[in-house]
């Protein structure tokens, strides 16, 4: 069974970084004439879904939150909306940021992260300010199942940067920290040469210097959201992370999908181009 971080490593490879965020906020609803409802979510996110397997991009990253208001219904929509993805031979990042302790832990790894789950995707965003060792149940389900995690690290928002730019007593910020402890458990699941299958999540917005972070050892896939409408820009790419910009994600969602869906397949190719991916 190929690893998560190997199959992340192959997409970026052949398709380039960019993911497409599928984020129907009721804007952008709106905007693409649905209704802010169940049913128009899940509208929305198969025509993003479409318009990824129809271009170069590899990998989408549906926001959790947007389809959860909607109940059922709406979680009706996102296991559509996920597993259209999958049988569209895209990677399907779930944007959940669960985070909890022990059984429940677990219990949320097991939701997404199982193969045949209704809410099945390749990889789940979690918060590991709980500390890094409640999500071992989590890591070692998804290295069981081929399956990845993204962990927050240093995110843009300014409230976290109190907490994940503050210094421990070794020196190193708590962000570092998070980030060496998430390399010890890829250390001791990958062969020599292979990536990691939990990844971080590390906003393009984010300074490495304040925050304190190096490329990691087994190298492991980073999550950067904050391009396009954020403010981050494709060619800004190879300045912000440097050593570890080959294994960066890079997360696009207003400024692609402000488009519309009639040029989403032209303006995900467009913005694929930017970053150097034409295949």
């Amino acid at each position: 069974m190929t690893g998560f971080g190997e199959r992340v490593r192959g997409a970026l490879a052949q398709s380039g970084p960019l993911c497409v965020g599928v984020d129907p906020h009721p804007g952008l609803l709106a905007a693409w004439g649905l209704p802010t409802s169940a049913e128009g979510v899940r509208t929305f996110g198969l025509r993003v879904v479409e318009a990824a397997s129809a271009s170069p991009a590899g990998i989408i990253k549906p926001q959790v939150s947007f389809f959860e208001r909607f109940g059922s219904a709406g979680i009706a929509a996102l296991e559509d909306v996920m597993r259209a993805g999958r049988e569209g031979g895209l990677i399907v990042i779930a944007d959940a940021k669960r985070g909890d302790i022990g059984s429940t832990m677990h219990a949320y790894a097991e939701a997404w992260l199982t193969p045949g789950s209704p809410l099945e995707a390749d990889a789940l965003t979690v918060n590991p300010y709980l500390g890094v060792g409640a999500l071992s149940s989590a890591a070692e389900l998804a290295y069981a199942h081929g399956k990845g995690l993204f962990a927050l690290v240093a995110t843009s928002n300014p409230e976290a940067v109190a907490l994940q730019r503050s210094q421990r007593q070794d020196g190193r910020t708590v962000a570092r920290a998070v980030l060496d402890e998430l390399g010890a458990i890829n250390a001791d699941h990958t062969r020599a040469g292979e990536w990691g299958s939990i990844g971080a999540v590390v906003g393009a917005t984010v300074s490495w210097a304040e925050s304190g972070l190096v490329a990691t050892d087994p190298p492991t896939p980073i999550l950067a959201p904050g391009f396009g409408f954020q403010g981050a820009r494709a060619d800004d790419l190879q300045r912000i992370f440097g050593e570890a910009a080959p294994t960066v994600i890079a997360s696009e969602s207003r400024s692609i999908l402000a488009a519309g869906p009639d040029r989403l397949v032209e303006t995900i190719r467009e913005r694929s181009e930017q970053y150097g991916s034409t295949p």
